[in-house]
């Protein structure tokens, strides 16, 4: 195969275009957002489709409405090796967190399909049709469909607009009852591997294009509702308060002391509201959001039993009451190690020195380790590593080399 740079740089040229394009169907004029079935979403997987298409893939949609494209191997009924990641996005979002991991394997495809080259496997690139949770307030929904885990109570979750996910489905052509039939047989996978932007400075930081996940984080998520009493701000003395306010705030803190200095833990009050405030009131109730993740559960898992007795300990000191409750577990996923090695040989084969990394955001990775060994390629994210928002940003050469090492790795893999 071709190796010189022109070939890699119109790559990474073609990923950055097939973005900006994709970025157009959107939910909003004004802003890139693109939530699960909804006009944009599914022109969407039509561009998708198109360009599988065009690049020498069968295209097939699964009951999630996942969109599958499948590069045959030597012999038709061939395992396939998967890659992949989402097309929805968060509101407001940036337009390569999840779509990068399907563009840039369609790059490489391309190019075999017009060099003639195939594999002893086949390869599979899902679109998987939503990650972000943002509609229906659940989760990895095609990523789950595609390795049968798919949790069918989520189902009736309503949409703002009241709608529930199994009628937006059915008037979509997606039956929840087909949703079994969209699950891979684990005897016919041979791993997956999801290409993503790190959403993260390290790499950034560290002067490296690409890095090898080691595992994706777990998370332990809560909602944490204080009641104190209200009070006037003027007349209520400091050592008579009950103050919900400053109880979440001490909360808060400790949160920030617990998670600080410990490798891989990080710990987040994204939610903090203070319902019904005023500026001349003691508040009388506060509600937040806890989010505490670590590559290893038991470091996460430490930090959560601290948080929850502190909490208990600060509840008594300040006469409140505080009710706790969690919203979302998840163990961390390890990548395989054997997976791993290869992407490492690819990325050195690139002559680009290894970084490992664990990722602390959730992928769809996540999802499909419960039917095969998973592996993540990071891809360096400029502008401070920000993502899911509009000034998120990557460079074409970034693609290029993306692109290169994601097809060392295909053209050398070993299972």
């Amino acid at each position: 195969m071709q190796r010189n740079s022109e070939l890699w740089n119109g790559s990474g040229d073609q990923i950055m275009a097939w973005a900006d394009d994709l970025a157009q169907h959107s939910d909003a004029p004004d802003m890139f957002t693109r939530t699960y079935l909804t006009a944009a979403h599914h022109a969407a997987a039509a561009q998708l489709a198109e360009w599988m298409c065009a690049a020498g893939m069968s295209v097939r949609r699964d009951m999630a409405g996942n969109v599958i494209g499948r590069y045959d191997g030597l012999t038709a009924d061939a395992p396939a090796l998967l890659t992949g990641s989402h097309f929805d996005s968060v509101r407001n979002g940036g337009k390569y967190d999840g779509n990068l991991g399907i563009l840039l394997p369609l790059a490489c495809v391309q190019q075999w399909h017009a060099a003639g080259k195939r594999f002893p496997f086949a390869l599979e690139i899902i679109g998987f049709a939503e990650e972000e949770g943002v509609r229906f307030k659940a989760t990895l929904l095609g990523s789950r469909a595609a390795a049968g885990t798919f949790d069918m109570s989520v189902l009736d979750n309503l949409d703002e607009g009241g709608q529930s996910m199994r009628d937006v489905m059915a008037a979509s052509g997606f039956h929840a009852s087909g949703l079994g039939k969209a699950a891979y047989a684990p005897e016919t996978v041979l791993a997956f591997v999801e290409v993503h932007i790190e959403q993260g400075p390290v790499l950034l930081n560290e002067g490296l294009p690409l890095g090898v996940v080691t595992a994706i984080s777990g998370a332990s998520r809560f909602m944490v509702e204080v009641e104190g009493l209200a009070g006037h701000a003027g007349t209520v003395p400091m050592e008579m308060r009950r103050d919900a306010a400053m109880a979440a705030a001490e909360i808060g803190l400790y949160i920030e002391q617990r998670c600080h200095g410990t490798r891989g833990l990080v710990g987040t009050v994204g939610q903090f509201n203070v319902p019904n405030g005023a500026a001349n009131v003691v508040p009388g109730k506060a509600v937040f959001s806890i989010d505490i993740r670590a590559e290893q559960d038991e470091i996460r898992l430490a930090a959560v039993t601290d948080v929850l007795k502190q909490i208990e300990q600060i509840a008594a000191r300040r006469h409140v009451a505080i009710q706790t409750r969690k919203t979302h577990e998840a163990s961390s996923v390890p990548c395989a190690p054997w997976l791993q090695q290869q992407l490492a040989s690819a990325i050195e084969e690139s002559a680009l020195p290894v970084r490992h990394l664990p990722s602390g955001a959730g992928h769809d990775a996540m999802a499909m380790a419960a039917i095969t060994d998973v592996a993540m390629l990071f891809v360096r994210c400029g502008n401070g590593g920000i993502s899911h928002h509009p000034d998120e940003i990557m460079t074409a050469a970034d693609a290029a080399l993306g692109a290169q090492a994601f097809s060392h790795f295909v053209e050398n893999f070993k299972n």
